[in-house]
């Protein structure tokens, strides 16, 4: 197992661990003192819990080689894993409205307080310490699975906050005004969390999908390359077709480069390399295919939007062939 693979997968197995925990608790609390919002925050690290084990599974098999039923390698199964995650708190956030506009309107006490507050605050904090330990794998291993589990367990912390500010508001409340009854934030907090969770949920399956579909590189990425193909070289011409995607974390680069007539073979292949190696250097485990053809004169359209000659030296070349 390579060192990466060995973080990522250390990685998920450490999620797996801290939401397995905060499942148990949430729901043994939640069903104690009879809070929705801590019952559906249960539900939500419980999706947590199954974003992780397919997590470890993407990323484990994202890395398998190359078969003859997949030639390009198995990268996009972290992509597919951030939608199923992504899928999966939609799911929960339908249940916990639906749970929660039950509440209201057939409403019921809240027991033990600070029983609810005290497992939210620890799983905030819990979530919050291994989110950011995800993002940052993720972030150094360019992993989409483990970048789409973080934000579940970010998107946990943000919810426990919710949580926490309703019973807290309602234990305030009570102490305070006893007369009225407070009980109807719980569920007003479980609605906001869905909300939260809807607006996370799409981000997620937005950007997980966008790999599935072959969406070029990010602006930014495809702009370096674009520039660095269409440098001025000896005996380059141009350059055109230029065609990125990414499957998993690894980026596929595709582009036509055209050359002098006169090139030679050899040449034309020691450049190539040199340009392979170059892009690999700024972008590590990258597919890189260049084609090769020799300039003949003719300047059809995609040539001229990719020429690097200028109109004398393109005339010059059309009369000599």
């Amino acid at each position: 197992m390579s060192e990466q693979l060995a973080r990522k997968v250390s990685a998920a197995r450490l999620s797996v661990a801290s939401n397995s925990v905060l499942v148990v608790g949430k729901l043994g609390v939640g069903v104690l003192i009879g809070s929705v919002s801590v019952i559906s925050e249960a539900l939500h690290s419980g999706m947590d819990l199954l974003a992780a084990f397919v997590a470890l599974y993407a990323v484990r098999g994202a890395e398998e080689r190359p078969d003859r039923e997949h030639p390009f390698g198995h990268g996009k199964l972290e992509n597919l894993s951030g939608v199923i995650e992504g899928l999966l708190v939609f799911a929960a956030a339908a249940w916990i409205v639906y749970e929660a506009v039950a509440k209201l309107l057939a409403p019921y006490p809240i027991e033990g307080l600070s029983w609810g507050i005290m497992v939210m605050g620890i799983s905030a904090i819990a979530n919050l310490l291994l989110s950011d330990h995800l993002f940052r794998v993720a972030r150094e291993t360019e992993s989409v699975a483990l970048d789409a589990d973080a934000w579940h367990l970010r998107t946990d912390v943000y919810t426990c906050v919710g949580v926490l500010a309703g019973l807290g508001a309602i234990m305030l409340g009570e102490r305070l005004l006893p007369a009225y009854d407070w009980h109807w934030l719980d569920p007003a907090a479980a609605i906001a969390v869905a909300v939260l969770m809807v607006h996370v949920a799409w981000k997620l399956t937005r950007d997980a999908s966008r790999d599935l579909m072959d969406t070029s590189l990010p602006l930014n990425e495809n702009e370096w390359l674009r520039e660095y193909v269409t440098r001025p070289q000896p005996m380059v011409h141009g350059v055109h077709n230029l065609r990125t995607r990414r499957n998993g974390p690894v980026r596929f680069v595709e582009f036509h480069l055209i050359v002098h007539g006169e090139m030679s073979v050899d040449e034309s292949h020691h450049l190539t390399d040199i340009m392979t190696s170059e892009i690999k250097q700024h972008f590590p485990g990258a597919s890189v295919i260049i084609h090769v053809e020799p300039c003949d004169g003719k300047c059809e359209p995609k040539c001229v939007d990719g020429c690097l000659l200028s109109p004398q030296q393109r005339d010059r070349i059309r009369v000599r062939t």
